[in-house]
Formats: C-alpha cells, structure tokens, sequence
C-alpha cells in the first residue's frame, strides 16, 4: 500500500512538473526573446513572423490592425538601439522575402525584394559587369535594412544609399501598398529611407546600379592635422580617385595622431577587370582576429594592432581590386563572442574643415576616460545630402566609425553612456551630427540638435501611421 501510495504521489509530482515545464515552453514559444547584435536590449515579443509572400505579409498587418498589436521589422538585426524591437509586439523577420525581381543591364537598374543581402545582389550582377553604386563596406545586411538607416560606403562620388534609388513598394499601416519615388507619393520617400521602419514594410525597391570597375589601390601615412587638405586637393579634386577611407590610430603612443588612408584609383588599362572581378571570399582571419582580441585587453595590444594595420596597408600599395570586391565583407576577423561583454558601433559626421579641430577636442575628452575601451576609428566621407528628413549629411562631412568595447551589465552601460554623450557634444559642437542606429546613449536634446527636420518626420509618422501600428524603442526614445 505504501509503495503504491508512493507511486501516487511520484505520479503526480511529475505530472504538475511536467505540466510547469510545458507551459514554460509554450510562454517561451508564443512569448520569444528578440536582441540585436550588441545584446544589450533583449525584449519580449508576442510573437516572430517571416514571410516570403507578398499576401501573407499583408494578412499580418491587417490582423495586427484588428488586434491593436504594434509591427516592428528586422532584417540582419545589426541596429543597436532597439529599432527593429517592441516590447509584446510582432516582430517581422524580413530575411525570406529575398527574390531578385528584375534587371535591365542596358539602364543599369536593378529591381529587389527587401530581405535579400547586398551579397545576393553582387552574385546576381557581378558576372553583367555591374556594381553598387552605395553599399557599406560589408554586404551582409539586407537591402530593407540599409534603406531604412540610410547607409553610405566608401564611394566619393555616391554617397548616402537615398541617391541610388529609383522607387520602392511600400506596405503601409492600413495594408495598402504603395509606389514611392521622387514623383509618386514623394512625402513617404523622404521619410521611409532613413525612417527606420516605421512608415511600413518595404516590399522591393529599384536601385541604379554602376559599371564595375578595376582599380589601384594607392596608401599613405599622414598627420591628423594633415588630412583636411590632403584629402581635399589629393582625393576629392582627383577624379581618377572613386573610392576612400582612412584610419586614425587610438594606440597609446600614437593616440589620435598617426593615420593611413587607402585611396582607390581607376585603373589606367580597364581591360584587365575580368583577372580581378571573381567575388572574393574572406579566408584569413586568424592573423587579425589575434591581433584585435589583443587590443581588448591592454594598450600593447592596441600598439601591436595598430602596427599590424599600418604593415598590411603598405603592402596593398599598388595592388588591384575590383569595384564589386571593395564592397565585400572585410570584417569576419571582428567576430565577437564574451558573456559580459559586447562591442558596440557609434558613428559621428563632422564637417571636412572642422576635422583637426575636432580630434583635438575629442582626445580631450577621451585622455581622461581611462577605462573606455575604444578599439578602431574608420573614416569615410559623405556629401551634404538633406533628401532624408533623419539626414545625417547636413555639410559635406567626414564620417568616423567607432568599435567600442563595453560591459554589458548596468555600470557598463551607464559609462558607455556618459563617455558617448560627451562624444556628441563634441560633435555637436563643431556643427556635426551622429548616427541613429546605434544604442540609444543620446539625449533628446542632442537627438533634436543633430536632427532638425524630425519634427517634421514624427509629423508625418502620425500623418501615414496615426494608430502606431509600426513601432520601434527608437521611436519611443526619442518621438515628442
């Protein structure tokens, strides 16, 4: 009797065990967990939806209408400041909605749905001889995702992603779709590039492409109070150069001093393409990604990153590269994986002229923040473009690209914090602006100084979308 009443009760322990588990499972199922790539803002979600079907894409959004659930949208996720999150919201994963829809080699136009890479593009246009006009320096992300941050690359001559579009299809709040351009419903272009989402879901979009190029890659050191005037007399009034970048140093012995840049020069014998035009794939990393994990930790790793950097420039002196290839992935020795650390991008536009004396002013800043572990800067340049409304462009600018290390746990979120709104402010203060993908750091105050047309924009999000249907922690922030 004993042993049966045992049995019993082992019965019914396991059952209301099981039953707890179950029910775990299934909240974790219909409740799931969502993060960007910096990992420092996970949210609950009601639910995760990816869709390659044009209607079904339309069916959540009118079901999302009837039920009052907010829509945020996600391609690569790699926006670090909650812009493709909402808490008990619907997240759309965009990432199957892929197809390369049309191309016309002869008009250099290209037609694509929203969740396909800029890697999907290059394999589908390279052997046409064609190239992207814009894209970042990595084509991992998706075409949506760039569209809705407003990218910019290395291109001097192209600039910010908006120049290179043609029209989009844009599924709105009411689950209409609608045809984008310059003439056609020209309000929403200057709100949804660089809107982050939350006009709509970008269906497809029509980008103007470029021939692919051969060209010579040419590489220089020089002073920070050198760079303004070189790059102005030696770069942007060359027109044999088409593509740039720089670095400046943050080892210890050559704190933002020391730089390199990579120029990249048309070729003089074009003929030569099709030995360099075959899609690079990245295979060595072991080397850098040794040399990076260094600098994490001390500033003889920085020293020694820094040295490895400089060297592998010089050798790229003089040597070929085609158009489509530096637009490929350069950054797989980045990879980053620490429980209680992550590393965070932040990215700061100030006006050519005003360089030299905005490093000054941000090493000031910086000298005395021993503890904010900053490990690269990267420099490109982006024309004055106000085409957006969320326009970072607003003078021709040079753009420094930052790779922080931080904590992820409240004190290090809280330093990073208080060090990257000094950063602003110094930006701010010789008339630049910041980039808004990146972790929400910034004030109100400095959002509304960098930004001047948002209120116009958040005017028009209530214009286009007055239940918030599509929403975002962006949004959130920083909307009056």
């Amino acid at each position: 009797m004993r042993f049966i009443m045992k049995r019993y009760i082992f019965a019914i322990l396991y059952s209301i065990i099981f039953g707890l588990s179950l029910h775990a499972f299934h909240f974790k199922l219909n409740h799931p967990i969502a993060e960007d790539i910096s990992r420092l803002m996970p949210v609950k979600m009601k639910a995760i939806k990816a869709e390659d079907d044009e209607g079904a894409l339309k069916k959540i959004v009118l079901e999302a209408k009837e039920n009052d659930d907010p829509i945020s949208i996600a391609g690569m996720q790699h926006s670090q400041g909650g812009q493709t999150l909402y808490p008990n919201g619907i997240l759309l994963d965009m990432k199957n909605h892929n197809e390369i829809l049309d191309l016309d080699v002869s008009e250099k136009r290209i037609t694509v749905q929203s969740g396909a890479t800029w890697a999907d593009v290059q394999e589908y246009i390279n052997p046409y001889g064609l190239a992207l006009k814009v894209s970042q320096s990595q084509n991992i992300f998706t075409i949506g995702g760039s569209l809705s941050v407003n990218v910019h690359g290395r291109d001097i001559r192209h600039h910010a992603l908006i120049e290179t579009v043609e029209s989009f299809r844009l599924l709105d709040a009411k689950g209409q779709i609608l045809t984008v351009s310059r003439k056609e419903n020209s309000e929403l272009f200057s709100a949804v590039i660089g809107g982050y989402g939350l006009f709509g879901i970008i269906l497809d979009v029509t980008l103007h492409l470029t021939d692919d190029e051969l060209y010579q890659i040419k590489t220089k050191s020089l002073h920070y109070e050198e760079y303004t005037s070189y790059f102005k007399k030696e770069v942007l009034q060359n027109s044999e150069v088409k593509m740039h970048l720089a670095r400046i140093s943050v080892a210890p012995g050559s704190y933002l001093d020391e730089m390199y840049v990579t120029d990249y020069y048309e070729a003089n014998d074009q003929t030569k393409l099709p030995a360099y035009n075959a899609l690079k794939r990245e295979t060595i990393v072991a080397v850098p990604k040794f040399f990076l994990g260094l600098s994490r930790y001390n500033d003889w790793g920085k020293e020694q990153f820094w040295k490895i950097q400089e060297s592998y420039t010089a050798k790229l002196n003089g040597t070929m590269i085609s158009r489509n290839n530096v637009m490929r992935s350069d950054s797989a020795f980045m990879d980053y994986s620490n429980p209680s650390k992550t590393e965070v991008l932040q990215e700061y536009f100030v006006p050519v002229d005003q360089f030299a004396d905005y490093i000054d002013d941000l090493r000031n800043v910086l000298t005395d923040e021993k503890d904010f572990n900053l490990l690269n800067i990267t420099i490109r340049y982006v024309e004055q473009n106000d085409e957006s409304l969320l326009s970072y462009a607003k003078d021709d600018m040079f753009a420094l690209v930052m790779l922080i290390n931080q904590g992820t746990d409240d004190k290090g979120k809280q330093h990073a914090e208080k060090v990257i709104r000094s950063m602003i402010d110094v930006a701010l203060t010789h008339d630049g602006s910041y980039y808004l993908p990146y972790y929400g750091y910034p004030t109100k105050a400095q959002f509304n100084e960098a930004y001047p047309h948002a209120v116009e924009f958040f005017h028009l999000k209530k214009k286009y979308d007055h239940d918030d249907r599509f929403m975002n922690l962006f949004y959130k922030e920083y909307h009056p």
